[in-house]
């Protein structure tokens, strides 16, 4: 069991190195699979279909909000997006982390799921749940593992009362911290613009996959333009700038 576990480490220190861009392998099977993604309109015609995409878009930005709510009550040094190496100055375990011991990854998941849904292909989506839980499973196991030495017998009991990746209401515990908005803007941004960029750019695969021309779509142009319009603003503003910044954080 010694040796399965230390592998099991050692691939989750390995992908949680490369998470910004190993996703992008199951691109060719996406797009297989939105070869067959046309039954929905179809099926329930054009005014249920964007009524889906709405959804699945709110689903998505459903999962930003669990992350924005970690981010925004993180102190330095925590909850962050670097692929260097595990990293945690302090142990967080209240706000979202009073209730699940991975609430960015809980937020990763149901961004994930909204694009999955977008697809509307069954298979596609249990893949998809799959290929996630089975890359992240490793990745948590190796950042639990980093926590425990790092934290001890304070990480232990805090793991034995907080679930891992379902949320345990009752376990809340208002954060150590106030909430930052501007920690939010700069350590987000990208995160929302690539949400947008992606639903914007699936839809027009889905055209060109299954129509063999792309329909454009309006609504889908203008929130794309408007994401690159803020992801613009705010990246300019974190890299010129300290309006962003916050002591602490």
């Amino acid at each position: 069991m010694a040796g399965l576990a230390e592998r099991l480490i050692a691939q989750g220190n390995w992908l949680f190195c490369r998470r910004s861009y190993l996703p992008l392998l199951i691109l060719p099977i996406l797009l297989i699979a939105l070869k067959d993604s046309l039954w929905l309109e179809k099926a329930l015609g054009d005014a249920m279909e964007n009524l889906w995409e709405i959804l699945c878009l709110a689903v998505s930005l459903l999962g930003l909000g669990v992350r924005c709510m970690t981010v925004g009550f993180a102190p330095r040094g925590t909850s962050g997006r670097t692929t260097q190496g595990q990293r945690a100055s302090v142990l967080n375990t209240t706000g979202m982390y009073s209730i699940v011991r991975h609430p960015l990854y809980l937020g990763n998941f149901i961004i994930t799921l909204g694009l999955i849904l977008f697809v509307a292909v069954w298979w596609f989506g249990l893949l998809g749940v799959l290929a996630f839980w089975l890359y992240y499973e490793r990745i948590m196991i190796a950042e639990e593992e980093f926590l425990q030495r790092r934290f001890g017998a304070s990480y232990a009991e805090w793991a034995e009362k907080t679930p891992a990746i379902l949320p345990r209401f009752k376990n809340w515990k208002p954060p150590s911290i106030s909430f930052s908005m501007r920690n939010v803007l700069k350590r987000e941004y990208s995160g929302f613009f690539l949400i947008i960029a992606s639903f914007s750019l699936l839809d027009i695969a889905e055209d060109l996959l299954t129509k063999g021309r792309w329909e454009s779509n309006l609504e889908w142009i203008a929130l794309f333009f408007v994401g690159l319009m803020i992801y613009a603003t705010l990246r300019t503003l974190k890299r010129k700038t300290k309006i962003l910044d916050v002591e602490g954080r």
